[in-house]
């Protein structure tokens, strides 16, 4: 700091945390009540929470490995410069599975979209001893079992598909999972935010039939009203809505879902993923944990819990522990229809215990321990299997 004091941020605390405790979970479950899981100062966590974190598959069908893609870049040039106490915090987070897709668009969307890939696969290959790149429903049970790290490569733009052949070519990279648009509208459809609530063209309709051959899910997350249910209409397989929240709840916001959009989750297989993004949960203050598990008693109540997952929408930090710089353009690149406020995070669900304190807060919503361990990666593994064909 400017004036020389010395600090301790909480996220220098919870990387040596991370490093002290990376075993934890893997230690015999003692029914004792409510304790720590590294010691003082640390969240306490309930026995059955971590009973149940202990048996789940946990995936996050939005989680970065950073925000910060400038050291992001750095790993991927450099598996080696990755520091070990960062793998022992995704480790620690009880998170198996990271989906790290971003959005990539404009006139070199292809290009981009090629060097995303080979730059994950880089980084994967360059540390296959700590992470496992997911490719196959048979993957599921075997990164849990290795203790290593999941990424499951996908994008949120669909972009770079420049005819359907392209599809066969980047599921040959890896890619596993593709959202149909981001926030503006492409060939395929339209985004959220985009002026015109327009639907899927002929072109959009080839790419998700091809999709569907090849065994990639269908995203529609940032999809515009029309697209996302044209592309439920369209897809013969489950459409998946990876991160996203219920618009009933958020005054309107045009990144959340429409009811009807929600109830097409359910008619097709999908599963949709709750974020912990503050605008989308809700348009006032205050803005808390609770607010975002009434989402998710939305979607249990419409179609069910076992069309429900997690789709955090951020890195093991968040938006809000991000550089000054880095946040402010980031909010430059919206629209102003994002209603940004102060706080992008929430309490609670902005740190890398966050699934722990979610699974706490279903508990207190009294869902069941079968219930829970859908919504934190089940669900997701049950409709990727069905997409992918295994």
């Amino acid at each position: 700091m400017a004036d020389g004091m010395t600090t301790i941020t909480r996220r220098a605390l919870l990387a040596q945390a991370a490093l002290a405790g990376a075993a934890t979970l893997s230690a015999p479950m003692f029914n004792l009540g409510r304790y720590r899981l590294f010691g003082q100062g640390t969240p306490q966590y309930s026995a059955r929470a971590l009973a149940i974190m202990e048996r789940a598959l946990v995936i996050d069908m939005l989680g970065l490995f950073t925000l910060d893609f400038a050291r992001q870049a750095e790993w991927e040039a450099n598996p080696e410069s990755l520091p070990e106490a960062h793998v022992q915090l995704l480790r620690s987070s009880g998170i198996h599975v990271f989906h790290p897709a971003v959005g990539l668009g404009g006139p070199d969307a292809h290009q981009q979209a090629l060097l995303f890939l080979s730059r994950w696969n880089s980084l994967l290959a360059g540390s296959d001893t700590r992470f496992m790149r997911i490719d196959s429903a048979g993957d599921f049970a075997r990164v849990k079992a290795s203790g290593k790290v999941g990424v499951l490569l996908g994008l949120q733009n669909s972009e770079h598909f420049r005819r359907p052949d392209d599809v066969n070519l980047f599921h040959a990279l890896g890619q596993r999972v593709s959202q149909l648009t981001y926030n503006s509208r492409n060939l395929i459809g339209n985004g959220s935010t985009e002026r015109r609530d327009e639907g899927i063209s002929d072109f959009g309709a080839a790419i998700i039939e091809r999709m569907n051959a090849v065994g990639m899910a269908v995203d529609v997350s940032h999809c515009g009203d029309r697209t996302t249910l044209d592309a439920f209409e369209l897809s013969k397989k489950p459409v998946l809505i990876t991160h996203s929240n219920c618009r009933v709840l958020a005054n309107g916001h045009p990144r959340d879902k429409s009811d009807e959009a929600i109830v097409a989750v359910k008619k097709s297989g999908g599963v949709m993923g709750i974020t912990g993004v503050r605008m989308f949960v809700r348009d006032r203050e205050p803005t808390t944990i609770e607010h975002a598990l009434d989402h998710f008693d939305h979607v249990r109540k419409l179609i069910g819990s076992e069309h429900l997952g997690v789709g955090s929408d951020i890195d093991l930090h968040g938006y809000d522990d991000m550089p000054a710089d880095q946040n402010a353009r980031l909010r430059a690149s919206y629209k102003g229809s994002y209603g940004f406020r102060e706080k992008l995070d929430i309490e609670g669900l902005d740190h890398p215990k966050r699934m722990f304190d979610l699974t706490e807060g279903l508990i207190r919503r009294k869902y069941s321990d079968a219930e829970i361990e859908g919504i934190l990666g089940g669900n997701f593994r049950r409709v990727l299997t069905e997409i992918w064909g295994g």
